[in-house]
């Protein structure tokens, strides 16, 4: 990124802050203008708020105390990582394990409004602690800004990391090709202009990254691993599954990560006062449960999952599906779900339970 000398702008009228004034629209000469009316609530005709904005008065000065950068309330103001760095070297992958680890992503936005954007999230009362913002070429007409406004958020005593993304033009060339797409800059030229091109672009923002990654090498599990190590602290990283129960006659679902199919079990259909009745009623749940071989099925897959578990986070797989199956989706799989999600729960897995079919008869 070059330097460019247009730091300076004019400044228009609706922007300048307004200034006290008489009844009539125009200051009297001689007039502080940061008096303003008396009133019966304000008889001193001082400024709304002066006096805790002033440590004293001394010849009618006033000595301010506040240290807060106006605008953004200190206490709130969120962490800040700025993703940057070539394309094709993993910029997306990158803001997709920052997401899963529950930071607030912006993608491509112009650098000239993360300032706003940290605002916004300093605003939100707690909500949005820490922002991700995607910078890359694609915003190259506002690249220019970003200098400016690293100075900005510096000021505002915003703690920013700067995160980039590298890799050899041998690798940016091969991953190009192998999706069929050109470089956004290549132009009428070749892809290997448009890494030139972009490399040079973001050589200064280069040199000012907190966190460099070279991706030549690494996988799209290796690169997560990485930005887990970076960002996810001492904790582990968190696994999220959906426990969904499905009827064999409906389909199986198309977003199963694992499947177990319940039809092993006696079918409660067939049992006259349980039949109108679904998986989630106690009776149901009982009969179901004390089947032979029902409570061995149950401890022993809980056990199977931990393993599984534990293999999808070192795999940087934040979220699994996990289909439980009978005929209909209402008796045996609901039933069976409901104890296999308590169990994860009981794991420190966060688990939603998903009754498919449950009323489709």
């Amino acid at each position: 990124m070059t330097e460019h000398e247009h730091d300076a702008h004019p400044t228009d009228e609706r922007d300048r802050p307004p200034t006290a004034t008489s009844p009539q629209g125009h200051r009297e000469p001689g007039e502080d203008p940061t008096r303003h009316p008396a009133t019966p609530e304000n008889p001193e005709n001082t400024a709304p708020g002066a006096a805790g904005h002033a440590a004293g008065h001394e010849d009618g000065a006033q000595v301010s105390t506040d240290s807060t950068p106006p605008g953004i309330p200190e206490a709130a103001i969120p962490e800040l990582v700025i993703i940057s760095g070539m394309s094709g070297a993993g910029r997306s992958t990158a803001a997709k394990c920052l997401e899963d680890l529950g930071w607030f992503v912006v993608d491509n936005l112009p650098p000239a409004l993360i300032p706003t954007m940290v605002e916004l999230g300093a605003r939100s009362q707690g909500n949005v602690a820490r922002i991700a913002v995607v910078v890359d070429v694609r915003g190259r007409r506002f690249f220019d800004n970003l200098r400016e406004s690293l100075a900005d958020l510096e000021s505002k005593n915003v703690t920013r990391r700067i995160v980039f993304l590298e890799s050899s033009d041998d690798a940016l060339v091969r991953r190009f090709e192998s999706v069929r797409r050109p470089h956004p800059l290549q132009g009428d030229g070749r892809i290997v202009d448009g890494i030139a091109a972009e490399r040079e672009l973001l050589r200064e923002l280069r040199g000012d990254a907190d966190l460099v990654i070279d991706t030549s090498s690494l996988n799209v599990h290796e690169l997560r691993a990485k930005m887990d190590a970076q960002f996810a602290g001492e904790e582990e990283p968190e696994l999220r599954a959906t426990v969904m129960s499905f009827g064999f006659k409906y389909g199986l679902p198309v977003d199963a990560d694992l499947v177990v199919d319940m039809r092993f079990l006696p079918n409660p259909h067939w049992v006259p006062e349980l039949r109108p009745y679904t998986g989630l009623n106690e009776e149901v749940a009982t009969y179901v449960l004390n089947q032979p071989g029902a409570k061995e099925f149950l401890d022993r897959y809980a056990e199977l999952l931990q393993l599984i578990a534990a293999g999808y986070r070192r795999e940087g797989k934040r979220y699994v599906t996990i289909a439980v199956g009978c005929t209909g989706g209402k008796h045996r799989s609901v039933a069976m779900s409901e104890k296999l999600a308590a169990r994860l729960a009981a794991e420190g897995v966060e688990t939603v339970v998903v009754h498919r079919d449950m009323g489709r008869e």
